[in-house]
């Protein structure tokens, strides 16, 4: 797809991340944004800042794990602009749940499961059927994880539960666009190769009363400053992917009409042979076994 000044870009988790910046290289290479987030406050500072920089913006307050709400986005979107030729489905959480997972909250499941995995389906159904009934150009770029899109750190077993089924999803929905021979295309996303300074990190202050904790947390959050000294503390090396590199990813792999959008990466390609020999071999999963006694 060749992405061109005057289309319309529609990205969800867009105040800040890598949402807020695959908004301002959209806006660079002149499309109009419609910028979606949870957080009132952190969306309208940067909605005002991409319109200093010169952008054509449309902001509004959106909790993608509510269907209406995203179907309202579609119609003021497509008010707005009268078309959408890119959706970027990205807004994410971190569940927040804490040891084994016959010890989680269930309400740890269902908020992560509401924005990770719901949201990206809503704005499949909200915008994608006008997209193809358009007959112009479109993508849909669908936000995953290694952890869980390609394989779990058991650790954060929610977060990659909801972002393995992001890479199913969007393998589905390509199918099904090939299959309707629509001129739009789909890709997944995985954010790297290296960690991110996103508010993932903070996902709970954004966390709606009816998914609230039913029991306290036994031990404090940690922000990713606090995780990061206690890395750099232990002698371990952390190294942090630029979210303007994720952004330029993005754009390349709409233009390129590529699914896989995955930076190269020794780690995961290791990852991806072990857990393709284990099932080949119809082996037990031993590239997990180092995350037996954490």
């Amino acid at each position: 797809m060749e992405l061109r000044a005057g289309q319309v870009a529609v990205v969800t988790g867009a105040a800040s991340g890598i949402g807020l910046a695959m908004a301002r290289r959209f806006a660079a290479d002149g499309l109009k944004v419609v910028l979606a987030d949870v957080e009132e406050t952190a969306l309208d500072k940067a909605a005002a800042g991409l319109r200093a920089e010169g952008a054509d913006v449309h902001a509004r307050v959106v909790d993608v794990g509510e269907r209406d709400q995203v179907m309202a986005l579609a119609e003021a979107a497509y008010d707005t602009y009268g078309a959408v030729h890119v959706l970027c489905n990205n807004a994410g959480v971190g569940s927040g749940a804490e040891g084994r997972m016959w010890e989680h909250d269930p309400n740890d499941w269902k908020w992560a499961l509401a924005v990770n995995v719901w949201g990206v389906f809503h704005g499949v159904q909200a915008f994608v059927p006008r997209m193809i009934q358009s007959g112009q150009p479109g993508h849909v770029v669908n936000t995953s994880s290694t952890d869980g899109g390609v394989a779990p750190l058991p650790t954060a077993s929610v977060y990659a539960v909801t972002k393995a089924a992001v890479v199913t999803l969007t393998e589905s929905l390509y199918a099904h666009l090939k299959a309707e021979h629509a001129r739009v295309g789909a890709s997944v996303l995985f954010p790297g190769p290296h960690m991110l300074r996103t508010g993932l990190w903070e996902s709970h202050r954004n966390r709606p009363a009816r998914y609230a904790k039913q029991r306290p947390r036994r031990t404090p959050y940690r922000s990713l400053d606090q995780w990061e000294a206690a890395m750099r503390a232990a002698g371990q090396e952390v190294r942090f992917t630029p979210v303007e590199d994720v952004a330029d990813l993005v754009v390349d792999g709409i233009r390129e009409d590529r699914f896989w959008l995955l930076p190269a990466s020794e780690h995961s390609d290791a990852q991806i042979r072990a857990r393709s020999r284990s099932m080949l071999e119809r082996a037990n999963p031993s590239y997990l076994e180092r995350f037996v006694l954490d």
